[in-house]
């Protein structure tokens, strides 16, 4: 079964400079990504795409195999991701003449998975024959007991609600946050979809501690503290 490891780091980061090549103990944030890929065992093939030279040359230092030139259109600050994955499968097989099974698109910006976590993804797929599965970690607020939404007249009320009221959090229906770190799809669902909710879109729930997406300064130095803090532990 052909699998292709997608990570898709674009440059030109608003809120952190040049995130994806930043260094964290002597590597690049990239470098985490591709380093994780190979770890896994998973995959035939690992492509990076990127608008950025800089991105494409760390990636190919890091071990990357295929180096994609993302277009301009799927580079701009309001391009969609679900396209970017799409262009670079269609390029990787192009260019190794492969026709993958499996996509795997790992988030740069979100080096604190672990290998396992990678693999049981890859097995939540393949084992429930379902078409994708996206990760997450328990959400911290529920939007049927203490996540509120503010309307036009500026009155608040809770998100969701149920016939019968949710009076402890522990009795609301599970409620997760998406932490944006790894994405699984079968590859023909990926193609033909322009959305990633689906009918039977899977979950692989993830810790809070490796569920950190770096958006912001702030959150690279936390990431950037666990990673120290992990140096010289397993994670797989």
């Amino acid at each position: 079964m052909p699998r292709l490891c997608s990570i898709c780091a674009r440059g030109g980061s608003k809120g952190v400079r040049n995130k994806n090549i930043r260094e964290i103990l002597g590597k690049p944030l990239i470098a985490y990504s591709i380093d994780q890929a190979k770890r896994s065992g998973l995959f035939d093939y690992i492509a990076v795409s990127s608008d950025s030279e800089e991105i494409l040359s760390a990636a190919r230092q890091w071990g990357a195999d295929i180096l994609i030139n993302r277009p301009e259109i799927l580079a701009t600050d309001n391009a969609a991701k679900l396209p970017v994955i799409q262009h670079c499968l269609m390029e990787a097989e192009r260019l190794m003449g492969v026709e993958f099974d499996v996509v795997v698109d790992l988030d740069a910006t979100a080096p604190l998975r672990t290998v396992n976590d990678i693999i049981a993804s890859v097995k939540l797929l393949e084992e429930s024959n379902i078409s994708n599965v996206i990760t997450g970690m328990p959400a911290r607020r529920s939007p049927y007991f203490n996540l509120v939404e503010q309307d036009e007249l500026g009155r608040v009320h809770l998100s969701k609600t149920l016939e019968v009221p949710v009076l402890r959090r522990q009795d609301a229906p599970k409620c997760f946050d998406m932490n944006a770190s790894i994405y699984v799809w079968k590859r023909n669902v990926l193609l033909e979809r322009t959305t990633l909710f689906l009918h039977d879109t899977g979950i692989y729930v993830m810790p809070e501690e490796r569920s950190i997406d770096i958006d912001s300064e702030l959150d690279f130095r936390i990431v950037e503290w666990i990673i120290n803090a992990r140096e010289g532990v397993s994670d797989e």
